[in-house]
């Protein structure tokens, strides 16, 4: 959307105020007896009062009425969302899915919410520690209607069609190829515009951040000053009708009604903000003498873990790059892990398996489950001379990767009818070239 502004930088303490009120925020305080225009103030928490000041994260709003002013939640139909691990006996195949389906809009009316399905997933939102993968596959804006995850923290991927983020915080447009973390318990709405789908990473129990860099130094990978935060800006609008109040919590859905719009934010100002950025500003590191670096220098964001080193979930990006590395396999090589790996694709073709790994799509290789190159790949990249080459050119394939052992829910298995029960056969083709007699050549 034109005209939409934005304020950079990663976990900065920012504020703003909507124009058409200069002066709301409060001076020298949080919660003046009286705030200015007759607002009141409240404050979004989205860490535990004592957490030390690197990770105290909270915010404050300056708003027309407080969002406490609402009838009773009520239990509504959670659809495909879910958080039961169990639905389905545990499956360690490699899975592949083809492109998730969207609803015409001709057929049935879908908006944000009532698109949400959960694919994966494991851990729990009552101990605070998990993940949920989520596809959204829509054709309509959400009318009257917001969403307020209480379980965790969403990070938006959206693969076709733009999406308008209405927030507490202000509007954010996030396109393809562009990202947007919207943090636990914080209200928004979504408007598309046409038929629209995307990838959901969901952490429940702690906030997403930027890897350390080590060795790299000061500057590389994501650079903070590229992540965007919107500017304040209010609706003063009464609802007679209902407005509607969806709440994530403990797994399941629930519904309030009040009688006015949730975003009624005139001012705020703190450092637990929802954000977005932009995947084409990613400064990529990568091998430049031999071997296939690890894809952990392809992390744009990680949910750590309590365990140094690990992450609850990292989400990790397969850029445009170089690949100059001599006497080397390019592509990435064959793997068994101790964590799970879920790969999506926005656009393109992805280096390693160029055919039936499709934009809208997915796949799963589970804790310890072989996975890699597909036959053709190997025998075309174990063969060919090796010059500097432009690598996914025009592509671009993530993975939302995480130290959690992931279930498949019966939707991602059985009923979105989307899984490629033939993805083994792209191995098949691998065959021996293993030489008893080989010796090494003379130099």
């Amino acid at each position: 959307m034109a005209g939409l502004k934005y304020m950079s930088g990663f976990g900065n303490d920012l504020s703003s105020e909507d124009p058409r009120c200069p002066g709301s925020l409060p001076e020298g305080q949080n919660n003046p007896q009286v705030c200015p225009y007759g607002l009141y103030s409240e404050q979004l928490s989205g860490s535990a009062f004592t957490c030390p000041r690197p990770a105290n994260k909270r915010s404050w709003f300056y708003r027309i009425l407080p969002s406490v002013k609402h009838k009773p939640f009520t239990a509504v139909p959670c659809g495909n969302l879910t958080e039961n691990w169990n639905e389905v006996e545990p499956d360690p195949n490699q899975m592949r899915w083809l492109p998730f389906t969207i609803p015409k809009s001709t057929e049935k009316e879908v908006d944000f919410v009532a698109g949400l399905h959960t694919l994966c997933g494991a851990g729990d939102a009552k101990s605070r520690n998990g993940i949920g993968i989520h596809m959204f596959t829509c054709n309509t804006s959400m009318v009257d209607r917001c969403f307020n995850n209480s379980d965790g923290d969403f990070l938006i991927v959206p693969q076709q069609g733009e999406i308008l983020i209405t927030t507490e915080f202000g509007k954010i447009m996030v396109e393809p190829n562009e990202i947007c973390v919207i943090q636990q318990g914080m209200r928004f709405s979504v408007d598309v515009f046409g038929e629209t789908r995307g990838y959901i990473l969901e952490v429940y129990g702690a906030h997403y951040e930027l890897p350390d860099l080590g060795p790299i130094g000061a500057n590389g990978l994501a650079n903070p000053r590229d992540f965007l935060c919107p500017v304040a800006w209010y609706e003063d609008r009464e609802v007679a009708t209902g407005y509607t109040v969806i709440n994530k919590y403990q797994g399941k859905l629930f519904a309030c009604q009040q009688d006015f719009s949730p975003f009624n934010v005139v001012a705020w100002h703190g450092n637990y903000t929802p954000y977005k950025y932009n995947l084409k500003n990613f400064m990529v590191i990568n091998a430049v003498a031999f071997d296939h670096a690890d894809p952990s220098i392809f992390t744009v964001l990680t949910a750590k873990s309590t365990r140094p080193g690990v992450a609850i979930a990292d989400f990790v990006i397969f850029p445009p790059r170089w690949g100059v590395a001599d006497n080397t396999f390019r592509p990435p090589y064959y793997h068994r892990n101790c964590m799970s790996e879920f790969m999506g694709l926005i656009k393109g073709h992805y280096e390693a398996k160029a055919e039936g790994f499709q934009p809208g799509g997915g796949s799963l290789h589970s804790m310890m489950t072989p996975h890699g190159p597909d036959g053709e790949c190997f025998e075309k990249n174990s063969s060919s001379e090796l010059r500097p080459e432009r690598v996914a050119e025009g592509t671009m394939a993530f993975m939302f990767e995480s130290s959690f052992s992931m279930a498949v829910t019966k939707w991602g298995l059985e009923t979105c009818q989307r899984l490629d029960k033939s993805y083994y056969h792209c191995w098949e083709s691998l065959r021996s070239h293993f030489n008893p007699n080989w010796k090494p050549s003379k130099q």
